[in-house]
Order: C-alpha cells, then structure tokens, then sequence
C-alpha cells in the first residue's frame, strides 16, 4: 500500500481509546511499505499524544517515512495556503495537500475526511482518501 500519514491516523494507531483505533490498528497491519509524511504531522502526533518517543518510534520501526522539505515547496504551500485561507487550514494539511501533489499514486490515511474532500491537488484534482468507515 503507498500512502500518506496524516496526525489523526497517527494518533488513532497510539491511542486504544481513540475511536478510530480499531480501524488504524487494522490498517497498520496491513501496511507492506513505509507511509510517507512530512515534520509537521510528526509534530502534531507528538503534541496531541504528548509523546516525541512514540513519534520518533515509528520512524524507527520505518511505518513512516518523511518525504517532505518544506523549504523546497515553501512557494507552492504558500500558493495552497491563500488558495483555502477561508478554510483555515493548519500547517500539516497545506503539506499533506502538496504531498499529494509530489506522490500521486499515494492516498492520504487520515481521519480528517470532511476538509481533505474539498481540498485539491494540481488545483482540480480530488484527493485519493483512506479513512475511517463513517458512523451510521
């Protein structure tokens, strides 16, 4: 599987109680090559579970992979910044959005289904999403 991790996905997989646990437990096992991320998820993950360790562990164990320079796609983020500046996006998701752009083969695992469908890759182009099932 090629893909993108994004900080819920990350913090889902750490927390038992989280309520998309079960269903990023059960993706990790099905992960057969590193997931792609950038700093900025890792910094988030690291703040919402209150643990650099943890983060830096995956790393480690190659569950993830950065794949991201933000000083060699500084134009383009700031490009994706005023293109949803009425969205609010915050730092990691303008990466993700350009990842997505840099990997095209690669979805992006993330729990934030709601603003990564209406984000755009190459301006136009929907975002391949993995997430979690919706509640009924």
């Amino acid at each position: 599987m090629k893909g993108i991790a994004d900080t819920g996905f990350i913090v889902a997989l750490a927390r038992q109680n989280d309520e998309h646990h079960a269903w990023a437990a059960g993706l990790s096992q099905r992960i057969t090559e590193p997931l792609l991320t950038c700093e900025s998820v890792l910094a988030e993950a690291a703040f919402h579970l209150e643990s650099s360790s943890y983060v830096l562990a995956l790393l480690d164990d190659e569950l993830l992979k950065l794949s991201f320079s933000l000083s060699n796609n500084i134009a383009q983020v700031k490009d994706l910044a005023a293109r949803y500046a009425d969205r609010k996006p915050d730092l990691a998701d303008l990466c993700l959005i350009r990842m997505c752009e840099l990997y095209p083969r690669h979805s992006l695992i993330t729990v934030d289904e709601d603003d990564f469908r209406v984000y755009r890759k190459n301006k136009r182009e929907v975002i391949s999403l993995i997430c979690p099932p919706r509640g009924r």
